[in-house]
């Protein structure tokens, strides 16, 4: 699986602002034909889009997913319909209530991958969590099975809180998120690491606190998640640096991984002064893949 650090969002309707995000560092580009987009916008958004995948079909560097519409809105359709032959790398959909709304996604993709000419199975599925008040208590219904297609889920706060009627998702003391929120968070992460798919942090959206951004990020990346969304060009740079690996942390976690092999059948050694055991080994082991997979996607970019 390829690892996607930073993922931003570009209004679909802006020819100007999709051109400048090919430019930007972002992992992926999430073409926006929802929340950016005024209904009187969506026929000419539709239209932006598509001929922007079918102008930009390298994806080496850069995938180029699309936000759509939910499923029960009645935009959805005609939105899979008008993009799906630029052959986007994946569709981020929101406002999950829970694995059915992605089996049908994955439904509806097979038959327009199969009129557009599409390799089957070949556009992947973003999973936006915990966007409606139904979607805290469906997590389960991921783990009863789910179309493969999902490779990625994240959470919002935003849609959540007013999904909730709640005025605020931060706590009015602390500044950190609220109950309800910490609960949609962990049970995101939770999930999709049970699912062996990529866990990915929700937006900062004040764009302008750099510091508050890499705060959130680090946290982000202690907790277990990997990358993260943006909302502002801006963030990208920051969101990649904190999810890459530094050449220190890679040689601790070789230092780790060769410790254990030159141990064969210890469930436990010594490195450094600091006893390791096999939760050790396995993030060692997570932190090389996640760097190697970042390596993979730079070669391939630069070639």
């Amino acid at each position: 699986m390829t690892i996607i650090r930073s993922w931003l969002f570009v209004p679909g309707d802006s020819e100007r602002k999709l051109a400048k995000g090919r430019d930007n560092g972002a992992d992926a580009l999430i073409l926006d034909l929802e929340d950016s987009v005024a209904d009187s916008r969506q026929q000419a958004a539709r239209a932006m889009v598509r001929d922007f995948l079918a102008a930009n079909p390298d994806r080496s560097r850069q995938q180029l997913w699309v936000r759509v519409n939910p499923l029960d809105h009645p935009f959805c359709l005609d939105d899979l319909a008008a993009i799906m032959p630029g052959a986007p790398c994946g569709i981020c959909l929101p406002k999950v209530n829970g694995a059915g709304d992605v089996d049908r996604m994955a439904d509806f993709l097979s038959a327009l991958e199969a009129v557009s000419g599409i390799a089957r199975g070949s556009t992947r599925i973003m999973s936006v969590a915990t966007e409606t008040a139904a979607s805290l208590l469906t997590f389960h219904t991921y783990l009863a099975g789910v179309s493969e297609r999902m490779t990625a889920m994240t959470w919002g706060g935003e849609d959540l809180a007013a999904a909730l009627g709640a005025s605020d998702n931060r706590h009015p003391a602390t500044g950190d998120y609220d109950d309800p929120f910490l609960y949609a968070r962990t049970m995101c992460l939770a999930t999709a690491r049970a699912l062996h798919i990529q866990p990915v942090g929700t937006v900062v959206v004040d764009f302008r606190d750099a510091p508050r951004l890499k705060a959130d990020c680090l946290r982000d990346l202690r907790s277990g998640f990997i990358g993260k969304m943006a909302i502002h060009p801006d963030q990208s740079d920051i969101i990649n640096a904190a999810f890459t690996p530094g050449e220190a942390e890679i040689a601790h976690a070789r230092e780790v991984v060769g410790m254990f092999e030159r141990n064969p059948g210890l469930g436990t050694v010594g490195l450094n002064g600091k006893m390791l055991d096999m939760p050790h080994l396995r993030q060692a082991r997570n932190l090389l893949a996640l760097a190697e997979s970042i390596a993979r996607a730079e070669r391939a970019g630069s070639a």
